[in-house]
Formats: C-alpha cells, sequence, structure tokens
C-alpha cells in the first residue's frame, strides 16, 4: 500500500506536463493536533507542531494537488501508571503526509479562492512512546506505521503565495491495538515555483 500510493503521486507528478494547467511549490506552516480516546481512558490537551514539503497542482478550475511533506503531531496526556500515579507526558512523533486532494477554485489564476477535500496517507518516521513505559498499558501508546486521514479546507492564492487552513481527522485508529483517533488544524504558506 505504501508503494503503491508513493508511485502513484510521482506517476501524477511526472505525467502532469501534459495538462493545460500546472504549478509546483513549497510549503510550510504549524498544526495543532489533539489525539482523543474512546472512554476517556485519558485526558488529553494539544500540542503545536509543524509541517514542511511540496505540492503540485494540476487543472484549472477542478484540480488534483498532491502533497509531500514532513510533520510533527502529538498531544499531552495525564495517564494512570501502575503503581496508581497520575503522570503527565508528551506523546510527539514525525511523520511523512503524502495528501491527495481534490479542489475546485474560483477566480483568476492569480488570485482565487480555493475549496479541497481528500484523503491523506500519514507514515510514521519517529515516536517517543518509551515515555509511556509506566503507563498500565505501554502498548496503547504504541502508533501505526501507516494511518490514512481526510483532509477538507479552504486556501487562498494571491500571486505565488498561496495560504491554507485544513482540518484532518484519523479514518481509522491511530494507535496499535485501537483506541485513539488524532484531530488536526493546519495552516500553511506555500509559495508557487512554477
Amino acid at each position: 500500500m505504501k508503494k503503491l500510493t508513493l508511485i502513484s503521486v510521482l506517476v501524477l507528478l511526472t505525467s502532469a506536463a501534459a495538462f493545460a494547467q500546472f504549478n509546483l511549490g513549497i510549503k510550510a506552516g504549524m498544526n495543532y493536533a489533539t489525539i482523543s480516546a474512546k472512554n476517556n481512558q485519558f485526558n488529553e490537551s494539544g500540542v503545536l507542531g509543524y509541517q514542511a514539503g511540496i505540492w503540485a497542482r494540476v487543472g484549472k478550475v477542478f484540480y488534483v494537488q498532491p502533497e509531500l511533506y514532513l510533520g510533527s503531531k502529538g498531544s499531552k496526556f495525564t495517564f494512570t501508571t501502575v503503581g496508581n500515579a497520575s503522570v503527565e507526558a508528551e506523546q510527539k512523533f514525525t511523520t511523512l503526509d503524502v495528501p491527495l486532494l481534490l479542489g475546485t477554485k474560483i477566480g483568476t489564476n492569480k488570485f482565487n479562492a480555493r475549496f479541497m477535500v481528500g484523503p491523506a496517507f500519514q507514515f510514521l518516521l519517529d515516536d517517543n512512546s518509551s515515555a509511556f513505559a509506566q503507563a498500565v498499558d505501554p502498548s496503547f501508546y504504541k502508533y501505526r506505521d501507516f494511518v490514512t486521514n481526510l483532509q477538507a479546507g479552504v486556501g487562498v492564492d494571491l500571486g505565488n503565495l498561496s495560504v491554507d487552513l485544513r482540518y484532518e481527522t484519523s479514518l481509522q485508529d491511530i494507535n496499535s491495538n485501537d483506541g485513539q483517533k488524532q484531530n488536526l488544524l493546519h495552516l500553511s504558506l506555500g509559495l508557487k515555483l512554477l
């Protein structure tokens, strides 16, 4: 599945020259992430993270926008240890994200409003699950290597600048033994290179 996703994105990017309109750019931004658990198994609060990478846009009024970026996500948890102590820890993980968005835009090529939605494939690169070694169930804080998320948002293009605001939610549990979902708000600034 991972290889198929990456191959699909590469094929889209390399065949994009055949389309009437093609943009390529870089982007960076921040996100606010929270992780929730079923049955309120812990108290959580959100953390700020980052994202940085590349994007492409193929099409005019309707477009496909594949992206590839590094991101950090996580949450602050208060959980119970084996000895019934209450401990606070911050779960952070680094991911490689591959959104494949479908969208439409209103306006001209240099000034427009955009609306987009689509899946975002998340590959786990690193996490700090060892911070939860004293938890009653440490495996509850071990995260999946691959998760499918859903992104939806709005954006504005001003000349070569692009600003996006998106909401992202997981379509499946993100931890290995189920029970946790993540939600993110993304705010990013992009620069069109082509």
